[in-house]
């Protein structure tokens, strides 16, 4: 798979930035309330989108920092997925890469280069991590699960507090590790047993997504209205507490 490639050589990228880091490689701006940017971001989605368009010149590609068009096949990138715990020396980020066809997600390549872990999905094809089969986890309650809470600055922070007293009202374990990608790619290979996030982008989630339906969990959808360019809420579960999770937490999956 080409998008498997090129999200390897981005890893690499990213890999090689990050260990060398300097004030001038890890310097870092701000495009809105904690949304982190740095040089590297701008690097690796020039090389995806050149990797890809060349590969693919009928297609377009959308990405976080660049944007771009939207046609009956889109690739969809985020170049650095957790920017701030790039920037800041945390080694939890990856680049995302989704296909859109016609509407529709249907491939989704994550790679974390600082573990070496490439998450792929095709659909119908199922999941897999490094090559090898994985799936939603079985978890069946709630209270014994554990769930990515995401926070975003552009929602109220009331709304996220409310649906975090939730969650641990009825018994689930929670975290925030600070990458979107990574903690559905984390669903998908049943480490993670949800993810829940009020609103994220599509270059966040989509990859993600693909990789959570094909290993058989919950996910809500996402591609209604404009949401390619404005994003929109995001759940993902595994199946045994997928409608036990939506309830605690008032949410329609």
């Amino acid at each position: 798979m080409v998008a498997s490639a090129v999200a390897r050589e981005a890893g690499a990228l990213q890999r090689r930035r990050f260990l060398a880091r300097n004030s001038e490689t890890v310097a870092y701006q701000f495009k809105g309330p904690q949304d982190y940017l740095t040089a590297t971001d701008g690097e690796v989605e020039k090389l995806v989108r050149a990797r890809l368009l060349a590969a693919y010149p009928g297609d377009t590609m959308l990405g976080e920092e660049d944007g771009g068009q939207i046609s009956d096949n889109t690739w969809v990138v985020d170049p650095i997925d957790g920017t701030s715990n790039f920037a800041r020396g945390i080694p939890h980020f990856c680049v995302s890469i989704a296909l859109v066809h016609k509407g529709v997600a249907v491939i989704g390549v994550i790679h974390a280069p600082m573990v070496d872990e490439l998450f792929c999905a095709a659909q119908g094809m199922g999941a897999t991590l490094n090559g090898e089969s994985i799936h939603a986890s079985t978890a069946t309650r709630l209270d014994r699960s554990l769930v990515e809470l995401g926070w975003a600055s552009r929602q109220p922070k009331s709304e996220y507090l409310t649906m975090l007293g939730k969650a641990m009202a009825a018994g689930a374990g929670v975290r925030g590790a600070g990458s979107g990608s990574l903690a559905v790619a984390n669903v998908a290979a049943g480490r993670v047993d949800a993810c829940v996030e009020l609103h994220m982008y599509a270059w966040d989630w989509l990859a993600g997504m693909v990789l959570a339906q094909e290993a058989g969990a919950r996910v809500n959808d996402f591609l209604t209205g404009d949401s390619l360019l404005k994003g929109n809420f995001v759940f993902a579960a595994a199946p045994g507490i997928a409608e036990e999770l939506a309830s605690a937490l008032s949410v329609a999956i």
